[in-house]
Formats: structure tokens, sequence, C-alpha cells
């Protein structure tokens, strides 16, 4: 019986691969890339849709591929991979941006809002040289980490925990404590630059 059973087990850990979920099983983070259908027009996805440029003049809407998936007001693009249990860490490269958002969303989020305006998203926001959270448009104020060049998030699914991560010191800066409902994918809002995106990585031992 101990093969069927072994069979069984790999076939359904294919599975879940495969529909985009990753269990907490798993021993990596969960890995991803940038899916090009839920991005506004504005935004442009290169190196293998793990990264996004955001461009002064987006596409026409009337050249794009008719699509309820892709963000109509707010430059955001969501990742590919859903989340639903487990550790992740991911990091972001910073190249010339000073307005921008990083976090997770609700699969399903409306996509005519921006994320951190309403309460089924959940970020850490960059602007005039200033980080804040946001959750449902309110923003609070965040110290000990300055203009960044790569910054790091954890996601906590069972603890409710979102966390900013100093990449360098390896420390966790600031955490947002939460309410997940559902099936959560990390999350991004761009207004210049780029964002590189660097995931399937293992939590670090020291966070």
């Amino acid at each position: 019986m101990a093969l069927p059973f072994a069979r069984s087990l790999c076939l359904s850990r294919w599975g879940a691969r495969r529909l985009g979920i990753v269990s907490a099983e798993a021993r990596r983070g969960v890995s991803f890339k940038l899916e090009e259908k839920t991005a506004h027009s504005s935004l442009a996805l290169f190196k293998g849709n793990t990264g996004v440029k955001y461009g002064m003049v987006g596409l026409e809407p009337t050249k794009l591929a008719l699509n309820v998936e892709r963000f109509r007001e707010w430059a955001v693009v969501l990742a590919d991979t859903a989340v639903t249990s487990g550790r992740h860490y991911w990091e972001v490269t910073v190249k010339r941006s000073q307005q921008f958002r990083i976090g997770v969303a609700d699969v399903d989020m409306s996509r005519d809002n921006c994320i951190g305006v309403d309460d089924r998203s959940w970020v850490f926001s960059y602007a005039q040289r200033k980080w804040h959270t946001m959750l449902a448009n309110e923003k609070a104020p965040i110290k000990g980490i300055g203009q960044p060049e790569k910054v790091g998030l954890l996601l906590e699914y069972e603890a409710q925990k979102l966390s900013l991560v100093d990449v360098d010191q390896v420390a966790v800066v600031h955490t947002i404590q939460t309410d997940f409902r559902g099936p959560v994918v990390p999350a991004f809002a761009l207004w210049d630059g780029e964002l590189l995106t660097h995931s399937g990585l293992e939590v670090p031992e020291s966070i």
C-alpha cells in the first residue's frame, strides 16, 4: 500500500502547484512571477515577469485585450501565486523609484481600487522619502528605514502578520497585524522607476 499512497501524495502536491497555491509544507517561501493579465496599462513587465516598470504613457485602453482581471484605474499588478498558509519571504529591488507600494492583497480585490485603499489589501507605502503602512486608506508612519535599494517582506499567514524587513540588518522594521480572510497574493503599485522581485527564498533564521 505504500507505493500507491506515495504516488497519491505526489500527485496531490503537483495539483496544488498547478493551481498556484502554496502549502505550508514547502521548505522555501512562495515562488511567483507577476501576472501580466492583472497589470495596469501603464506598467510593463520584464525579466521573465519578475520585474515591473512604470511608463509615463500607458497603452491606449482600446489596444488592450478586454480582461476583467486587469487593474483599470491604478498602476497595480498582482503576483500569479496565492498563499493560504505558512511563512513566506521575498525581496524587492528598487530602481529609480520614489513612489511605490508593496504588500499583499486578496486575489479577488476590486480592479477599480489601488492596493492600500480598501480593507482587502495590506501594504507598505514609500513616497516623499517616507514609509507608511496602509490599510483601508489609513496611513501610519514607519521609522527606522531609509531610502531603499532592496527591502524584504515576511508573510506569516496563520499568525496574520505582514512585516517589512531591512535586508541589510536582516531585521523586521515594522509589522502589520491583520485578518486574512482567504487566499492572498503579493501585490505591487508603482508610479515611477522599476521594481524587481526575488521570490522562492527561505525565511532568514534571524527573523
